[in-house]
C-alpha cells in the first residue's frame, strides 16, 4: 500500500490549458481509451495505489500528420493540494500506438520512450490512491509533438511542460475515477 504523503500543488493544471493554445486544432481521429475502463466509468482496483498498482492498458489511433513522439500524462485535478501527477511518459516512438498494462518504473524503454517524475517524487506510475470518501477524477493526456522532447529519464513535469511549449501537434484524452 502506498503511504499517504502530504499533497502539494504542482502549478501543471495550467500546463494542458496553455498545451492546447500551442495545437493546430482538433484533430479528427485523434483518440485514446483504455480496455480496462470506459470514459468516465470506474478504474479497477488492480490500477490503483491501494491494489495491485499496475499502470493501465491505453491505445491510441490516428495522430495528426506529423508527429515525431508523443507525450502521456495521467493527472488527477481533485486531489486536495492541486493537480497531483501520477504518470509522466514522454519520447514515445512515433509509431507506439499502446502502453501495456503493468509498465515497469524503469526510466526508459530504449526506442520506445522515457519516463518522468510524478508526484510522489518516484519515476514510473503511481495510481490513484485519494483520501477516502470523494471520486476523483482521472485523466489520460495524449500529446502529439512535432518533435522529440530528449530529456533524461526522470525528468520533471515542469521540464516536460516546458519542453512541450510550441510543438503540441494535437492532443486527446480519456478519464476514469477512483474513489475509497
Amino acid at each position: 500500500m502506498r503511504p499517504l504523503l502530504p499533497l502539494r500543488s504542482t502549478g501543471l493544471g495550467m500546463v494542458f490549458a496553455s498545451a492546447c493554445l500551442f495545437a493546430q486544432g482538433p484533430v479528427p481521429g485523434f483518440r485514446i481509451a483504455s480496455p480496462a475502463f470506459r470514459l468516465g466509468g470506474p478504474i479497477p482496483s488492480e490500477h490503483a495505489g491501494d491494489g495491485a498498482d499496475l499502470s493501465p492498458p491505453l491505445v491510441w489511433r490516428t495522430p495528426p500528420s506529423g508527429t515525431r513522439s508523443f507525450v502521456l500524462l495521467c493527472l488527477d485535478p481533485d486531489a486536495p493540494g492541486g493537480t497531483w501527477v501520477h504518470w509522466v511518459v514522454y519520447d514515445i516512438s512515433p509509431g507506439v500506438r499502446e502502453m501495456r498494462k503493468g509498465v515497469k518504473p524503469a526510466g526508459e524503454a530504449p526506442g520506445r520512450f522515457r519516463q518522468g517524475l510524478n508526484s510522489w517524487r518516484r519515476t514510473g506510475y503511481g495510481g490513484p490512491h485519494p483520501p477516502p470518501g470523494k471520486t476523483h477524477r482521472y485523466f489520460f493526456r495524449l500529446f502529439a509533438l512535432d518533435r522529440t522532447l530528449d530529456l533524461p529519464p526522470g525528468a520533471s513535469p515542469t521540464a516536460v511542460r516546458k519542453a512541450m511549449r510550441g510543438h503540441v501537434l494535437g492532443q486527446t484524452e480519456t478519464m476514469g475515477t477512483y474513489r475509497r
